[in-house]
């Protein structure tokens, strides 16, 4: 099972906010670096052409070290901030489309010629939503889209934000200074490579295979965990009992695999109140996510992909 990669570590609570570390079990195999690692090396995320549409973008890997574009990554810039639909390993010296989502309803226009790297992964309970949609056709372009516009607006209404183009970064802005004061409470251990978040009985997960990589993500992941924290602050702990169960659920749910945007396996995990997804290469987990659900993707099976509203 994909989660026997990793164990579990002692978890930290502050202001209601429990956070776990997930460390590795065996050494990494493959090799890959982060998209923040990589955009300075010449790495590019563009439009996929000139006109532009919402559910898709390609990347340009000109460098000679495979690149992990992580689940729910927010993408700056260009015709319309986007997300990841999935995560996505690329090949060195490959060029290849994405799928992704739109977080910025309201701008269609170029503000630059490719994107840069949001300074957060979005939060969770966005990302649950989405891998609901998404757990039948994870590569379906446009199937999750209405589900993500729905909870940016939702978010944005329930935490008093106003954005003029509805961007999801705008919520993050709002909210940046209590933000910062909640951040550290929740700082990286040595050779941490992934962390189990509780909120009261909501609680999420995410790995990557290797720490160096994690020490990159773990600060966008962090926001996007406190961002759904600041309205559950000082709420009742949950037990390191539940978090246990949830490790218990995710490795004990059902795992289908299929095609990736990339290299490696696609992986769909559904159980009992757990739904999950991550990537798998020659048998190693790379990259995990799994959240608690009531819903497990059910209503996601059997639906027709609609496209999106703009092209």
């Amino acid at each position: 099972m994909p989660l026997e990669a990793f164990q579990l570590g002692e978890p930290v609570e502050h202001r209601g906010i429990v956070v776990a570390p997930l460390f590795p079990r065996r050494d990494p195999v493959a090799d890959y670096v982060t998209l923040d690692a990589a955009l300075p090396r010449g790495f590019r995320v563009d439009e996929i052409s000139d006109a532009g549409t919402v559910p898709e973008l390609v990347v340009d890997n000109p460098t000679d070290a495979r690149v992990l574009l992580y689940d729910g990554e927010e993408l700056v810039g260009a015709k319309q901030d986007r997300i990841l639909n999935v995560t996505v390993l690329v090949e060195a010296g490959s060029r290849l489309p994405i799928p992704v989502s739109c977080v910025e309803q309201g701008r269609w226009r170029r503000l630059s010629m490719s994107f840069g790297a949001g300074d957060h992964i979005s939060h969770g309970h966005l990302r649950r939503r989405k891998a609901q949609m998404l757990a039948a056709q994870p590569l379906a372009r446009g199937l999750a889209q209405g589900e993500v516009w729905d909870e940016v607006h939702e978010k944005q209404a329930r935490m008093g934000v106003s954005s003029a183009t509805a961007a999801n970064r705008d919520t993050f802005v709002a909210h940046r200074e209590r933000l910062r004061a909640l951040e550290t409470a929740f700082t990286l251990q040595p050779g941490q490579c992934g962390a189990v978040l509780g909120l009261g009985d909501d609680l999420c997960l995410d790995a990557v295979s290797l720490p160096e990589a994690f020490a990159l993500l773990w600060p966008k992941l962090r926001a996007g965990y406190l961002l759904d924290a600041l309205e559950r602050l000082d709420g009742r702990p949950t037990s390191v009992e539940r978090i246990a169960r949830l490790v218990d659920d995710v490795g004990a749910a059902r795992v289908t695999r299929g095609p990736s945007a990339g290299l490696g396996d696609d992986l769909r995990l559904h159980g009992d109140g757990v739904i999950g997804s991550g990537l798998e290469l020659d048998g190693e987990t790379l990259q995990l996510s799994a959240f608690t659900s009531d819903d497990a993707g059910a209503r996601a099976f059997g639906r027709i992909a609609q496209p999106s509203r703009r092209r």
